[in-house]
């Protein structure tokens, strides 16, 4: 019996020093996911930050799937995926955003930018280790995450979060019709019999 197993044995909850095989997809999956988060916010191609916004909203989806959360995974894909990136994609579009490298996306604030994504990482990582410290998902037992329990909590408790960012959906929609329709009018038609005059 190795030491792994008879720490198990002896406490009766998983150790980490026998990860399985779920443990390590989510930890390799979670490691891509984290990769394609930083390039991001770190490239200064619009587009290209939205393809790799697929990538981790993707990864994220993954891992609800290895979690045993088929629902929210699915509702990741389709409403995150498939919709919220869209939505960047036809933002970008309609506002004439430049497709290549773009100087105008660097705001010059780096550091203030790097401090607040380090405390916002650090608390956020406090919270939820001081939540799930002592809390163990039973991967071979009964599923936590069916349909029926995840419909029923968040139509009970989570009905207001999901009307508000649909409205914001759409308001980021309207926004960026309207920023594009401003544009055209700025640039105006075309003064008459200059056409053609170099």
């Amino acid at each position: 019996m190795t030491l792994a197993a008879a720490t198990v044995a002896a406490s009766g909850t998983p150790g980490f020093l026998s990860p399985t095989g779920v443990e390590i997809a989510f930890l390799l999956v979670g490691l891509v996911t984290f990769g394609a988060a930083l390039v991001t916010v770190t490239t200064r191609q619009l587009v290209h930050a939205a393809l790799w916004l697929v990538v981790a909203l993707g990864g994220l989806a993954v891992e609800y799937l290895l979690l045993t959360a088929e629902f929210i995974a699915w509702v990741q894909v389709l409403i995150y995926v498939g919709s919220v990136v869209v939505l960047l994609l036809f933002g970008l579009m309609l506002t004439r955003a430049p497709i290549g490298r773009s100087p105008d996306a660097d705001s010059g604030n780096r550091w203030a930018a790097l401090t607040v994504a380090v405390a916002a990482a650090v608390a956020l990582v406090w919270v939820v280790v001081d939540a799930f410290r002592t809390t163990w998902i039973d991967l071979d037992g009964p599923a936590a995450g069916t349909t029926e329990v995840t419909g029923a909590s968040l139509f009970r408790h989570w009905v207001l979060p999901f009307e508000a960012l649909s409205v914001l959906l759409l308001a980021a929609l309207v926004g960026a019709i309207v920023l594009s329709r401003k544009g055209k009018a700025d640039a105006g038609p075309a003064a008459p019999g200059k056409e053609g005059v170099r």
